[in-house]
């Protein structure tokens, strides 16, 4: 994650996903787009469109030579098997694209990953943050049938093939309902930026913690409660993103929620050098802040918004 504060937005399908994804691009965020990325990657002449090829047939290619993606989406939409066959030679190509974008972006850059299927493919532990674009049902189905033109039963059919509102409300960090006025939800995404994440881009470029002391965390505190959800939720977020940050070099243990969020004990395993773990910490947002007298440092969270702690004992 490094010294850049790395995003991942996602949502259901007219859920307001690319409102916000325009919002944040206005507001200076370096905005990496998955879907234009899918476009890109099986283009004439990549290597992607080959490989689509060489598996579907020539069919799915259109007189000029570039891929036929109504006959595309025909083939793999009813078929399981043929869309993971396409996710498998997409996927991997859309994420090398995705990093090499990423790594251009410096230290304190706000970098936002729009992913539709951010929550289907389990990317949630790559980021600092998800936010989730949510609207209720109905509405949603509205949108569809008035501005894309949809029957409401392809409208139910493309709803119900993406993850539930559930599943990504468990994945997310802030969740901006999109139920009202355009410029409703684009002042609850100003909010978001200018109360949590200019901060914590700041302080993952300075390469330190969150002051969760200081008026800002305090005066943030209800709003983040809300966000996070529930106690269980948000710990389950953690640990993955954890987990994610040290791999196999490390144990991770859950200690008692100490009323600011969750806390966790990391002790490297034999062999693996304390720096490399701290370093993988730091990247995810982790940076210490004391040590305790039995020689273990106190580590907590760059995001203002949450309070989790990690107990380091190397």
């Amino acid at each position: 994650m490094g010294g850049m504060l790395s995003l991942g937005l996602t949502g259901g399908i007219a859920a307001g996903k690319s409102l916000l994804s325009a919002r944040f691009r206005e507001l200076g965020a370096v905005v990496i787009d998955a879907d234009q990325l899918a476009r890109e990657v099986v283009a004439p002449g990549t290597v992607g469109l080959t490989a689509v090829v060489d598996h579907f047939g020539s069919e799915m290619l259109l007189p000029d030579g570039s891929l036929n993606r109504t006959a595309l989406g025909a083939r793999v939409f009813s078929d399981k098997a043929e869309l993971a066959a396409l996710n498998a030679i997409t996927h991997p190509l859309v994420r090398a694209e995705a990093a090499a974008l990423k790594s251009c972006a410096g230290p304190g850059a706000i970098v936002v990953q729009d992913i539709p299927l951010l929550v289907e493919t389990g990317q949630g532990p790559n980021f600092h943050l998800v936010v989730v674009a949510q609207a209720p049902r109905e509405i949603r189905l509205e949108r569809m049938i008035r501005d894309r033109g949809m029957s409401r039963e392809d409208a139910l059919a493309r709803m119900s093939a993406q993850a539930s509102d559930e599943e990504r409300a468990a994945v997310a960090d802030v969740v901006i309902v999109n139920n009202g006025t355009r410029e409703d939800t684009v002042a609850a995404l100003d909010s978001l930026w200018h109360g949590r994440l200019l901060p914590f881009a700041a302080n993952l470029a300075a390469g330190r913690a969150h002051d969760s002391a200081g008026a800002g965390f305090g005066a943030l505190k209800p709003h983040v409660e809300a966000e996070l959800g529930a106690e269980a939720a948000s710990r389950a977020r953690a640990l993955l993103r954890l987990q994610h940050a040290v791999g196999e070099r490390a144990v991770i243990g859950a200690l008692q929620h100490d009323g600011f969020g969750p806390v966790f004990r990391v002790v490297p395993l034999e062999g693996i050098l304390p720096e490399l773990i701290l370093g993988a910490l730091a990247g995810a947002g982790f940076f210490p802040v004391s040590d305790t007298s039995g020689g273990a440092t106190v580590l907590a969270s760059a995001d203002p918004g949450q309070g989790t702690r990690i107990i380091f004992a190397a």
